[in-house]
């Protein structure tokens, strides 16, 4: 109890302190000036349920909210943007229980000086940080053999900060590359060998290189993508081991309030594993825009 008091305190320390500094992979319009806001609330869900049907199938609902906050601001060649994301779901299967869908605490930052009058070429600033609201486990199908704890609230988290230089020809896309560092926080010891750290320790911090592209575009009426490729080189181990980060969305917006999406990512983080982590979601419910 006294660990996780501690680390939700340290979150709503990081939380206020992310207002005033940087993140990576948002986009802000050069057209832009002064202040945006937006801030979108969403849920999607979805319900199964068998009696006796011939082709067979196990009734289930689930269910997954999310809510995205954006703040962008440009004023001359200075711009500033902040994000946070947070996203959580479940889901009952019959026969198996309530388990975890997708669970999400992203706050990410970032600031940006422009060299040329068009905008293309400026230094940037970032800072990012990413945890999760509950345990995730790997779940194991052989009877009597318990789920594998292998995640929970920072356990782990992750604080990121980079300065360098960025390439934006226009609004759709962002090159990045710059120095970097990366703290991993661990705050459960019987997880610590799990994200790379010696038994025990529950925080590293690294230093390499980083490099972010991020692309956004309009593909069809209503219909948006979105794309985002991060990775972190250290320096001392070979670059092999690179974390690479690769996210896509793809989202259809039906009306106002209903819309539909596509999610597919990519991750390899070699302390956490040697193989490559994947993830898809294809989800539809509704989105409100609450300002």
């Amino acid at each position: 109890m006294t660990i996780r008091i501690k680390a939700l305190t340290a979150f709503l320390f990081l939380s206020f302190i992310s207002l005033t500094v940087s993140a990576q992979t948002i986009t802000i319009p050069d057209t832009l000036s002064g202040w945006e806001q937006k801030w979108v609330a969403s849920f999607n869900g979805s319900q199964a349920a068998y009696s006796n049907w011939s082709q067979g199938g196990a009734s289930s609902v689930s269910g997954t909210g999310s809510s995205v906050l954006n703040l962008l601001y440009r004023q001359d060649q200075f711009a500033y943007g902040f994000r946070t994301n947070v996203k959580y779901g479940q889901s009952r299967i019959k026969n198996e229980g309530v388990r975890k869908t997708d669970d999400l605490i992203s706050i990410r930052n970032r600031f940006t000086y422009t060299f040329r009058e068009d905008g293309s070429l400026a230094a940037y600033g970032v800072i990012g940080f990413q945890t999760q609201f509950d345990k995730g486990y790997e779940y194991n199908s052989e009877e009597g053999v318990p789920d594998e704890l292998i995640s929970d609230f920072m356990a782990p988290a992750y604080i990121n900060e980079g300065v360098g230089l960025a390439y934006e020809p226009g609004n759709s896309f962002t090159f990045e590359a710059g120095l970097g560092l990366k703290q991993t926080i661990v705050n459960d010891d019987s997880l610590s060998a799990v994200y790379g750290l010696d038994p025990g320790d529950n925080f590293r911090s690294e230093g390499g290189l980083t490099t972010g592209i991020t692309f956004e575009k309009q593909v069809a009426e209503n219909i948006m993508y979105s794309s985002s490729l991060e990775t972190f080189t250290n320096f001392l181990i070979p670059v092999s081991e690179t974390d690479v980060m690769w996210g896509n969305e793809l989202v259809g917006q039906i009306n106002s309030i209903v819309s539909a999406s596509f999610q597919f990512e990519l991750r390899y983080d070699n302390d956490f594993s040697s193989e490559v982590q994947l993830k898809q979601v294809l989800s539809a419910g509704v989105s409100v825009n609450l300002y």
